[in-house]
């Protein structure tokens, strides 16, 4: 049985919220209960310039896909790499990995099928491993929000360090540099439970120099809430574990189905990406991003499943997209 890496983070001291005020690890991060069912912590100035720094080449490639952040043994394990199963009770083995139709406008050439500048990777370190993750540009206020899984951003209430993005990522190379996380929000569901089910996050990031923002650079796609189940999607990711390398953009398409295996509350297609490609977007047929690649379980082969994009992923979304 899998045991999470890290323990999860204590919210009170002597009856005391500590959400407020937290600092975590003297990496500069403040934390902060957000409006609604969201999480937020905010990155200081120094430590953007730290994870700009961090990313060598090097440390890219050794990065881990994520699959070691997993919930602990009672819960389901997030991210899609083969590895030792967790179970909820009563429940199969699993293994890591219309208020608003659609939010912001996409660039008319951004949609599901020419979307690999907007898609990227995402670098984190979390418990002294550096590990990768996939994310992609969505259209917001701000112009450079990024969305991804929550188990990219936190781990058992742990917010991740040296965290960037890196859009159009490909055998190696960086077409448009790191972008470092200013902010990153997730939902409550997700920070403070693990719940699979809410495993949805995003980030606001700046360019390692200049100005400017990720919408001018790459683009960016639209972004959907709240509608029906059961949609066609083309999902989006840098798988890492074999049979795939990380090194190059793969997809998959497929019609969505309810999760009657495990019994959550994300949805599923038929997809053989492995690690690593946790946080790749899930895309309609019209353009707009409507989930995340999330987990899958190791007695279904070639399923991939994402969380449902309802009003706690929005709250999330709303939140992040108006820093």
């Amino acid at each position: 049985m899998r045991t999470a890496l890290l323990a999860r983070c204590t919210r009170t001291l002597g009856g005391v919220s500590l959400a407020a005020v937290l600092t975590l690890g003297g990496a500069g991060l403040a934390t902060a209960d957000g409006p609604g069912d969201t999480e937020r912590a905010t990155v200081s100035s120094s430590s953007q310039d730290g994870a700009h720094d961090y990313w060598t080449s090097e440390r890219m490639q050794q990065a881990r896909p994520a699959a070691e952040l997993a919930p602990s043994g009672e819960e389901v394990s997030a991210d899609v790499e083969v590895g030792t199963p967790t179970t909820i009770p009563g429940q199969k083995a699993a293994q890591p990995a219309q208020k608003g139709a659609s939010e912001g406008k996409s660039k008319p050439e951004q949609n599901a099928a020419a979307a690999q500048d907007t898609v990227g990777k995402v670098f984190f370190t979390q418990g002294g491993q550096d590990y990768v993750c996939s994310g992609n540009a969505v259209a917001s206020g701000n112009g450079s929000t990024v969305a991804t899984a929550g188990h990219c951003v936190n781990d058992a209430g742990t917010w991740a360090t040296n965290w960037v993005f890196v859009p159009g990522y490909d055998h190696g190379t960086a077409p448009y540099g790191t972008w470092a996380a200013t902010d990153l929000v997730s939902t409550d569901q997700w920070v403070q439970q693990e719940d699979i089910s809410y495993d949805v996050a995003f980030a606001t990031v700046v360019p390692e120099s200049g100005a400017g923002t990720l919408e001018s650079v790459v683009g960016t796609t639209g972004i959907a809430f709240n509608q029906a189940r059961g949609q066609h999607y083309t999902a989006y990711g840098y798988p890492a574990a074999s049979p795939f390398d990380g090194e190059s953009l793969e997809s998959c398409t497929g019609t969505a189905f309810d999760d009657t295996f495990g019994g959550t509350m994300s949805q599923g297609i038929d997809c053989d990406m492995t690690g690593g490609s946790s946080g790749g977007p899930w895309f309609l047929d019209d353009g707009a991003q409507n989930s995340v690649n999330s987990f899958g379980y190791t007695t279904q082969s070639n399923v991939m499943y994402g969380p449902y994009f309802g009003e706690d992923a929005q709250d999330a979304y709303a939140e992040a997209a108006a820093l």
